[in-house]
């Protein structure tokens, strides 16, 4: 299972939200590439940004951010934020970003999601957002009637590479992954699926590498890094090391009522 750092990137910083809210906006380094290398530097094989003006905005805002980083570095970066046509998604890819992750196209426009997948085949991630199990939209701003496990079904059958699943309530919270939600959208998928949102130690990442072999290949870790909470360190050698012991199946469910 990757342990994959979160950058989230408004007006060309790198900051945290709580909860998806943009007014609770914390800013932790203003300076995208040295806080990228960062990660690198302490183990990371993969990173997972978010352009957050751009999801606000319905279209790529911090590219040059992006660009920069990807230039920097030399390990895979996967992308979202306000990727809603096939040439914001083009553009994108074209800076040698490996995933593009779209989300509210997934609802609105399906078809596109099935082109793109056609072009860019094993580069498109669908990020499935999710409140009390139903998927959240334009940049967290509307909840939509969709039930995310059923939006999971057909975003596989369409072709995606893999699906982030984020549980809203529990982003930027430290209350720990919905397990129960993961167990669920894995159940009925049988492409990767990458857990987002809640992440609060190595005991956390110890849970989520127990459902490894229910498909959940990955584990996007923000706020908890930039508070100390996980040492990437020790996260990465803890995950390398679990692996190879018996986990338990069940460490007990975080899922909200």
């Amino acid at each position: 299972m990757d342990v994959i750092p979160a950058i989230d990137l408004l007006n060309g910083k790198c900051v945290r939200l709580y909860q998806g809210d943009y007014d609770q906006a914390e800013v932790f380094n203003e300076d995208p590439v040295a806080m990228a290398q960062q990660w690198v530097n302490q183990g990371a094989t993969r990173l997972h940004l978010v352009d957050l003006d751009g999801a606000k905005a319905g279209y790529p805002v911090n590219l040059e951010a992006i660009s920069a980083i990807v230039r920097a570095l030399e390990i895979p970066i996967q992308v979202g934020g306000g990727l809603r046509d096939r040439q914001s998604v083009a553009d994108l890819l074209s800076t040698g970003v490996q995933r593009a992750i779209i989300g509210t196209v997934a609802v609105e426009k399906p078809e596109l999601v099935a082109a793109l997948c056609r072009e860019f085949p094993g580069q498109i991630i669908v990020g499935i957002d999710a409140r009390n199990g139903r998927v959240a939209t334009k940049g967290w701003l509307e909840t939509s009637e969709v039930v995310a496990t059923e939006l999971a079904e057909r975003m596989a059958q369409l072709g995606v590479a893999a699906i982030i699943y984020t549980d809203i309530h529990r982003d930027g919270t430290l209350q720990g992954p919905n397990l129960e939600a993961l167990r669920e959208l894995a159940s009925v998928v049988a492409i990767p699926v990458i857990a987002s949102g809640g992440v609060s130690s190595v005991t956390d990442l110890l849970s989520l590498l127990a459902l490894e072999s229910q498909g959940v290949t990955g584990a996007i870790v923000g706020r908890a890094l930039y508070t100390g909470d996980v040492s990437l360190k020790e996260a990465v050698r803890a995950v390398g090391q679990g692996r190879w012991q018996d986990v338990p199946t069940d460490l007990g469910s975080s899922a909200f009522a």
